[in-house]
């Protein structure tokens, strides 16, 4: 079977904050690619520069020097307006903060991007959502009526429902208790495989990592390994001996 095509390439990444003696480096020469389908774990202890790499890849922030290629078009060659279309329409976004509205109830919450874009639902996949999800007795809800794991449902399903070429997702179980957390788990990785979406998640946590298909880890503002399909214990020895 031959290897399923990119929809993200990154080469040469490198991200520095300040400049002179107080400059910091964030990434230091970061090359990853990501396929179609695939469910990816960015791990990494506090400072390994996880989040700015997920930062870069998503176009919310631009590199010091390298590219980030999305379905072949390279973000730095995108106008302003191109870019913020382009995380609109082909990025979804899942945060542990859930970030939901909290006049709207659960389904008012999942349609806001195509209400704000002034498009209609398709109601197939829209029930297909929340049918994954599993809130579909919750969706007359407010947020302040649901538990943290129902939040994150809705915030899933909201960052899926206008069918982006991939989620990210920053510590999405971090606010999370961990029965309620690997519920949620469960979700993005039914998500990949029954959906065929396009996941990556940053994390800390070596139990969320090892929850994916492959992960990429950072020390450093440096990608140390790659490892597919590892335990938590693997992961865990593995930037400890890298991290060094």
């Amino acid at each position: 079977m031959p290897p399923a095509p990119l929809i993200i390439s990154a080469v040469g990444l490198c991200r520095t904050f300040g400049q002179g003696d107080a400059a910091v480096r964030a990434l230091v020469d970061v090359s990853v690619d990501f396929p179609t389908g695939g469910y990816t774990a960015i791990m990494g202890p506090s400072g390994s520069g996880k989040s700015t790499l997920m930062h870069l890849l998503a176009g919310l922030d631009h590199p010091t020097s390298g590219s980030v290629a999305v379905d072949g078009t390279e973000l730095s060659g995108l106008s302003d307006g191109a870019l913020t279309r382009l995380r609109r329409d082909r990025f979804g976004f899942v945060f542990q903060g859930f970030n939901l509205v909290p006049v709207l109830s659960a389904e008012e919450n999942i349609l806001l991007p195509l209400t704000l874009a002034g498009r209609e639902p398709d109601r197939a996949w829209y029930e297909r959502l929340v049918a994954t999800v599993g809130i579909g007795d919750r969706l007359a809800h407010r947020p302040s009526e649901l538990s943290g794991g129902q939040q994150q449902r809705v915030a899933i399903a909201r960052a899926l429902v206008h069918r982006p070429a991939v989620v990210f997702a920053d510590e999405p179980t971090g606010a999370l208790d961990s029965r309620t957390g690997a519920a949620v788990l469960q979700v993005l990785r039914d998500t990949a495989r029954e959906l065929g979406q396009t996941v990556v998640i940053v994390t800390h946590d070596a139990v969320v990592a090892a929850a994916a298909e492959r992960v990429v880890v950072l020390a450093d503002g440096l990608v140390v390994d790659q490892l597919e399909r590892p335990t938590a214990e693997q992961v865990t020895a593995r930037l400890l001996t890298k991290g060094r």
